[in-house]
């Protein structure tokens, strides 16, 4: 497939064996998104207006309490941590970062603390950590919690390294303090969406441009209509903490829009038509000398993602994972895996129709011979380039 507007500026397009990454654009939009932005896009309204109707409409399609569009799940956890320390004071608004004198603690697990946790102190808050490494007990929790404590935050899907979200909601509710749980990457499955919520937390974040399929620059904020509310003071358009995370009539049609289409998509048949692409690739890739396929599937509660895991006999294999990730990514056409211990790690959720086939051609190719151009990318690629495109995040 052309795509004249990367072309014209030397950008090639990348096949998308890797998931829902960021980094790479997160995922496609729908033709029925596109054509709902575009008729967006041809008048004018009130974003606050906008705001408040679109967000009702997504509550009354989850039958949750309340919901807002934000630019992204990272800006919806910082508009949710400063709607915590603040409500819906227009002078603690009119202060942050600065939260002297407010509760401005947010206490989550040693577990939990990540790269993506950097938007809590983005708006003024200090992160406070209980348990260890890779559990938690609710007494670490209760001691935990202090008259400083604004909010409690969890990362969804990793309740085995800490707590579960009902034991966390019924100890941090016992002390007036509410539970965030970002979620962003935890959908499918579907009924993630109200799972957090239905477990006992006050707020769960999720990404709008990966699974649901909206602007990637989306987020949803799920879940109490009193903390929504303040999120929504501390948001664009006015001018407090959260002015430079707008988002745009557009992209609030646009969420909307892709979340009614993923909400009505068979998704026993997305399962169905990803084990076909990778069986496919399996087939491929396990005819190559030291190779050998599995499928897998995530720890996270996003687990109904099959995955392909390309296992790398070190004594057989004809290359490394490491040249085999960069003849794939830099070699024609392009392709993103992620590189995984022993081997490649392949996700289909992106993959189009025929594009199954394209990347079983070029695996079988990468993992069976070396050609010229092949050995020209592994001394083009720097130790500091492929540490930086195999990032998963």
């Amino acid at each position: 497939m052309k795509h004249p507007v990367y072309e014209r500026l030397g950008v090639r397009p990348i096949i998308n064996a890797v998931g829902t990454l960021t980094r790479i654009g997160g995922s496609l939009m729908a033709p029925e998104v596109v054509q709902a932005m575009g008729e967006a896009s041809r008048a004018f309204v009130s974003l606050k207006e906008l705001q408040e109707k679109v967000g009702a409409r997504i509550a009354e399609l989850l039958g949750v309490e309340a919901a807002y569009v934000s630019c992204g799940a990272s800006a919806g956890l910082a508009l949710s941590i400063a709607a915590c320390m603040t409500g819906t004071d227009l002078a603690k608004i009119d202060r942050l970062p600065d939260t002297t004198g407010m509760k401005n603690e947010v206490l989550m697990p040693l577990a939990h603390r990540n790269l993506y946790d950097r938007p809590i102190r983005t708006v003024g808050a200090t992160i406070v950590t209980f348990g260890l490494s890779g559990y938690a007990f609710p007494w670490q929790l209760e001691a935990g919690l202090t008259e400083r404590t604004a909010a409690v935050f969890l990362m969804g899907g990793h309740e085995a390294s800490a707590l579960p979200v009902e034991v966390v909601a019924r100890i941090a509710h016992d002390h007036g303090v509410p539970v965030i749980v970002d979620a962003a990457a935890e959908v499918p499955p579907v009924e993630n969406l109200t799972r957090y919520l239905r477990a006992g937390a006050d707020i769960a974040l999720f990404s709008g441009g990966k699974a649901i399929g909206g602007p990637q620059a989306t987020g949803l904020v799920l879940g109490s209509q009193r903390i929504i509310e303040a999120v929504a003071l501390n948001g664009p358009p006015d001018h407090g903490i959260g002015r430079p995370m707008k988002v745009a009539k557009e992209e609030m049609i646009g969420l909307l829009t892709a979340l009614e289409l993923y909400l009505a998509r068979d998704h026993e048949a997305d399962i169905a038509r990803w084990q076909r692409y990778l069986a496919c690739i399996a087939e491929a890739a396990a005819s190559a000398p030291g190779v050998r396929c599995q499928t897998v599937y995530g720890t996270t509660d996003a687990a109904p993602v099959p995955r392909l895991e390309v296992i790398l006999d070190a004594a057989e294999a004809q290359v490394t994972p490491e040249q085999a990730f960069n003849r794939l990514l830099y070699g024609e056409p392009r392709i993103r895996v992620a590189q995984a211990g022993r081997g490649l790690l392949v996700n289909p959720m992106m993959l189009r129709e025929g594009e199954a086939e394209v990347v079983a051609q070029r695996v079988a190719e990468v993992l069976s011979s070396s050609r010229p151009e092949d050995a020209e990318i592994d001394g083009r690629i720097t130790p500091h380039q492929w540490a930086l495109d195999n990032l998963v995040l």
